[in-house]
């Protein structure tokens, strides 16, 4: 009896697809993590939240790699730069975004801010990575940036300025993780295990925010039905869905490419908001999100 023959190879077309839908799933899945803060943060202080979901996917993902025996990194320096990653990634930028949102920041104007990264990020690839960035490019980016801000205009205008002004200091922080974070990982770590990665990227960010938790905070959760749900959505489609995704599309593409996928975060989140919580959207927020997707387009045209 002949063998069955071996299925044929895919496609350059349909590789190229299945690529291709790589960083349109990491934009739906990425910004329902705001959905999940709005969640979650009522029964829990901001940092207390995060030591809870960064213990849940440890628990998690611990077995996970013991099984399969998943390659750890080769040494103790790549352990370290991963690490690092880890805290900026997940420490630092979570950690300043789940802050601001319980300071009373509306989560779209924490989305505008962390939507400065692509921008940065850009200055900082080409001074530290050695990326070129055409001169479209540089428009893409400046244009999804006016998009991202006709998106939340009508949020920022609610804020009174003297309460925005000391609500923003953690949403900087969390623009400062984020950014710095993509730059390190691409130049020290870009192509790790993502299933031992995730491991040395959280319980750095677990030591550190727990310590933070128990120094500033009373460390208390309410646990209702809402905060659970919320706490396993983060854990399960944010912490181990899209980081696997981030690191993917980390290793696989420029900095300023991956940057300015989170021009769409704010324009995603609003239309979830949208469709869950019977939020409006104006005239003018809807040419945002057509800004934005001009602007990322340009952006990532020669990814």
């Amino acid at each position: 009896m002949n063998p069955s023959p071996a299925p044929p190879p895919p496609t350059p077309q349909a590789a190229g697809a299945s690529t291709g839908l790589l960083p349109l799933l990491f934009v739906a899945v990425w910004s329902t993590g705001f959905i999940g803060a709005k969640f979650g943060l009522p029964d829990a202080e901001p940092l207390t939240f995060l030591s809870w979901r960064y213990a849940a996917v440890l628990v998690l993902m611990l077995p996970v790699v013991l099984v399969l025996r998943a390659p750890w990194p080769g040494s103790l320096r790549a352990c370290g730069h991963i690490a690092v990653t880890g805290l900026l990634v997940h420490g630092v930028y979570l950690g300043g975004v789940f802050t601001a949102i319980s300071h009373g920041l509306p989560a779209g104007i924490t989305a505008l801010v962390v939507g400065l990264q692509p921008l940065v990020t850009a200055l900082g690839a080409r001074a530290f990575l050695g990326e070129r960035i055409d001169r479209l490019q540089w428009l893409g980016l400046s244009l999804g940036f006016i998009g991202v801000g006709l998106v939340v205009a009508q949020k920022i205008a609610a804020v009174p300025g003297g309460a925005l002004v000391t609500m923003l200091l953690p949403a900087m922080l969390a623009l400062l993780g984020i950014t710095v974070g993509t730059l390190y990982q691409k130049r020290f770590c870009p192509s790790f295990d993502l299933r031992t990665g995730s491991i040395i990227q959280f319980v750095p960010s677990l030591i550190v925010t727990a310590a933070l938790a128990a120094a500033t905070e009373t460390m208390q959760v309410t646990w209702s039905g809402q905060f659970v749900f919320a706490l396993a959505w983060l854990v399960l489609v944010l912490s181990l869905g899209a980081v696997s995704l981030l690191n993917v599309l980390i290793r696989r593409g420029s900095a300023v490419h991956v940057a300015s996928l989170f021009y769409l975060t704010p324009p995603a989140t609003a239309l979830i908001a949208w469709g869950l919580f019977g939020e409006t959207l104006s005239v003018l927020a809807m040419a945002g999100m057509a800004l934005v997707a001009v602007g990322v387009w340009l952006a990532r045209r020669r990814a």
